[in-house]
């Protein structure tokens, strides 16, 4: 789906992946390398956070804009962004394998990297200041966590059923992704945060974040409709 397609696996994925035998050792170290390529988006989003368009400036840098990406093709473009080193994070890909022989695992979805990151750098900024009293109201610093946390949360199972072609399910799961968002919005849009410095402070990084989740959300839903009215002769001819 443009920059954030993602076909997901066929039903046979798994079992066409052959001699792959893993043990503990390497599905962690397969997870890490995963997580480096979360850090390394997050360190391109970042700085190009006051690029107008960032969200499709970061997709290109990561690789995504192949013409023709597509689950089975998501190994070449992870290893193609691994060369790209992080300064901010200092994920260097260096310890990378080869991806040609990894299995496709929702984390090479790019949408899941994209959500994952920006959720992350949310994540990480409210959480540096909610625990002291003297700058965020308790209630507020439960009520926004809480709120962010079942954003991810609904965004993640909607990109799941994103992977596995349930488009409709997947447009149900990021409708209810963007009613936690628009509660996050409405908690910091409080007259009584405009009396809180260190939260005026996080939302002003905050909000473009967040609009940057609903306009990736937006654009897949808009695709996944689209995929549904799509003729179904269209699917028998090919």
């Amino acid at each position: 789906m443009s920059n954030f397609e993602s076909d997901g696996p066929s039903d046979n994925d798994w079992d066409d992946r052959g001699e792959l035998a893993w043990n503990e050792f390497d599905w962690e170290k397969y997870l890490r390398e995963q997580d480096d390529v979360i850090h390394r988006y997050l360190a391109y989003y970042e700085k190009l956070h006051s690029h107008p368009d960032r969200i499709d400036e970061v997709a290109h840098m990561m690789g995504w804009d192949e013409e023709s990406w597509s689950s089975d093709s998501a190994e070449t473009v992870t290893r193609e962004s691994a060369a790209a080193p992080s300064d901010n994070d200092g994920a260097t890909g260096d310890d990378l394998s080869d991806f040609g022989t990894d299995p496709y695992t929702l984390h090479k979805n790019p949408i899941f990297i994209a959500t994952k990151a920006i959720y992350l750098s949310l994540k990480r900024a409210w959480e540096r200041i909610a625990p002291e009293a003297s700058k965020v109201p308790q209630p507020l610093a439960i009520a926004l966590h809480a709120s962010i946390y079942r954003g991810e949360e609904q965004a993640m199972l909607a990109i799941q059923a994103l992977d596995f072609g349930d488009y409709a399910m997947a447009i149900s799961l990021f409708k209810r992704a963007l009613r936690e968002l628009n509660q996050s919005f409405a908690l910091l849009g409080t007259p009584a945060v405009a009396s809180l410095p260190a939260v005026v402070r996080f939302s002003e990084d905050a909000l473009p974040r967040l609009f940057d989740l609903r306009e990736i959300w937006l654009r897949v839903m808009t695709e996944c409709r689209e995929e549904l009215e799509r003729p179904v002769e269209e699917d028998d001819e090919e």
